[in-house]
């Protein structure tokens, strides 16, 4: 005699092959249907014990309580990421700062890096990368004493071409005087406009057309109130 277990995998495969009419999930009345089909069609000289039967809906208890555990879960994440998103909304018109690498170019308006020295560097070379991830642009900027720096690029490659207007990245690669790589955190900052949530994740968007992760927010700022950095720009560094 086969068990309620085959006649599970039985009905789901059924239930696979016919999804334009069928219910993707085993209720109640299914699981009553299928033993009441497997108690009429038992071999009358082995018939199902009553130890069998009481593990079967035990077994079944479980896997309903289960499922719904599941939906409950599912349930208070989504109020969760809805009840972020709208709290969320209290960061439209502020400026942010947070962990980031990407810069934008709209005509003559590209947006800046900041960045940040724990320690006096010899040497402080940066990297603009384009959407393919090619190096269109090196600059080195020289040494620098530990402190929080922005940078801001020109819009050109290395051979002084005008960039077409898009995202791109930065890389800052900070050397000691011994030449060891030094750790360079960078981060974006910017006026909040918008969000969204993409997949539970919450992302604010900037002015200038970056989203960032509401998780690598580290700080926020008055309207009109930014931090002070020194400036490092690319029209310097190409004297």
């Amino acid at each position: 005699m086969s068990s309620v277990n085959s006649l599970l995998g039985a009905y789901e495969t059924s239930q696979a092959e016919n999804k334009d009419t069928a219910s993707d999930s085993l209720g109640k009345d299914d699981f009553l249907t299928l033993l009441v089909a497997q108690l009429t069609n038992q071999d009358p000289l082995n018939p199902m014990e009553d130890t069998d039967m009481t593990s079967q809906l035990a077994e079944f208890s479980s896997l309903e309580q289960l499922t719904n555990l599941n939906d409950t879960a599912d349930n208070i994440l989504k109020t969760m990421s809805d009840t972020q998103l709208v709290d969320s909304t209290s960061f439209i018109g502020q400026w942010v700062y947070a962990e980031g690498y990407t810069i934008t170019k709209e005509d003559s308006e590209i947006s800046t890096i900041n960045y940040s020295l724990g320690e006096a560097v010899a040497e402080v070379t940066v990297y603009i990368y384009d959407s393919e991830g090619d190096i269109i642009r090196t600059d080195v900027l020289g040494g620098k004493e530990a402190d929080d720096y922005t940078y801001q690029w020109d819009g050109k490659d290395d051979d002084g071409n005008e960039m077409a207007d898009g995202l791109y990245s930065v890389g800052i690669l900070g050397e000691d005087a011994d030449g060891e790589g030094v750790l360079v955190q960078t981060q974006v900052s910017g006026e909040v406009v918008g969000v969204t949530s993409v997949s539970g994740v919450q992302y604010l968007q900037l002015a200038d057309g970056r989203y960032i992760s509401l998780d690598n927010v580290y700080q926020i700022v008055a309207p009109g109130v930014v931090e002070d950095s020194t400036a490092d720009s690319t029209s310097t560094t190409d004297s």
